[in-house]
């Protein structure tokens, strides 16, 4: 896939796509649905599919008062798991206030037909774009009659009886619903981060944990997690920490794991966490002791949830 940053001197190769326009924050199951619908669709027209986003999201620029601002996925991550779904290009636009003034017709008029002169574009049952959210469904329809190209809505998409969107995948995760993310996902939520030095008890308490340095502000919600961790090439089980480790009466929030069957040094490299299923709220022990047979248990679930995924 063919990252193409900005409006200026794209290739001639993707004039003639099959589009779709969104933010697509989280890559979730019904954006990848819309990806696999385009580039079905250009395979058969033998032309280039092409997902159109803006960077930053535009709530960031629109909306600054908004913090902290939660997004599912960084850039690079959008970025790895679009092309994961087989469109040819991803048009990455600089969203700013002076672009966020583009009305809905300057947008199709200059971008989608005399830059992109497009095919078709998909779009989602409740897209809207362009100064004051003026375009839609009917709107491009009207444009496409005109200038000759398609529209195709496609529909909410469903997991059982729930619509999937950004935002409720978002409030599952801060909530610490991360099972129930990851079917809207169709994967884990992760995040990244570094290892930093933290209290050092986990050693003492026999449960080394490395303490994390997230690289998302979208951190799930207190609690311990059954997690896979990454760790140069490898993956290993995981238990994982969000909270205020109340029996030590912590004022700062930490996010700390421990990984299963692992011996080795951990500062200052970067991990990558796979929330898998969430096992308990964070709770204040009557001392370590406690402390120490809980985790205890903590570590036998989370072998028994992750090895049932295996």
């Amino acid at each position: 896939m063919k990252v193409l940053k900005g409006l200026d001197n794209i290739p001639e190769e993707f004039r003639g796509a099959i589009v779709t326009i969104g933010n697509f924050d989280g890559v979730h199951l019904g954006h990848r649905l819309i990806f696999k619908k385009i580039a079905a669709e250009a395979f058969r027209k033998k032309c280039k599919a092409v997902v159109i986003t803006f960077e930053p999201h535009p709530k960031m620029i629109l909306h600054p008062d908004i913090q902290p601002f939660y997004l599912i996925t960084s850039i690079e991550e959008k970025i790895e798991r679009i092309a994961e779904t087989g469109v040819n290009g991803l048009m990455l636009i600089p969203f700013s206030l002076v672009f966020s003034k583009m009305t809905a017709k300057e947008f199709i008029c200059s971008v989608l037909w005399d830059k992109l002169r497009i095919k078709k574009i998909f779009i989602g049952h409740d897209y809207t774009f362009g100064k004051g959210k003026e375009g839609n469904e009917t709107y491009l329809a009207a444009f496409g009659e005109k200038l000759g190209f398609q529209v195709e809505v496609i529909n909410a998409f469903k997991v059982g009886d729930t619509v999937i969107s950004s935002t409720l995948t978002r409030n599952m995760i801060l909530e610490g619903s991360v099972k129930k993310a990851a079917a809207f996902l169709g994967r884990p939520y992760s995040l990244s981060g570094t290892v930093i030095k933290g209290h050092h008890r986990g050693r003492g308490l026999g449960f080394p944990t490395a303490n994390i340095k997230p690289d998302k502000v979208l951190v799930p919600g207190r609690g311990i997690y059954a997690v896979r961790v990454h760790l140069e090439g490898k993956t290993y089980q995981g238990v994982l920490n969000i909270g205020f480790n109340p029996t030590f009466s912590d004022e700062a929030l930490s996010v700390e794991v421990y990984i299963l069957d692992f011996d080795g040094d951990l500062y200052g490299k970067c991990l990558e966490i796979l929330f898998v299923d969430r096992i308990r709220d964070e709770i204040k022990f009557d001392g370590p002791a406690k402390l120490i047979e809980q985790i205890k248990r903590d570590v036998e679930k989370a072998r028994v949830i992750l090895d049932s995924k295996d």
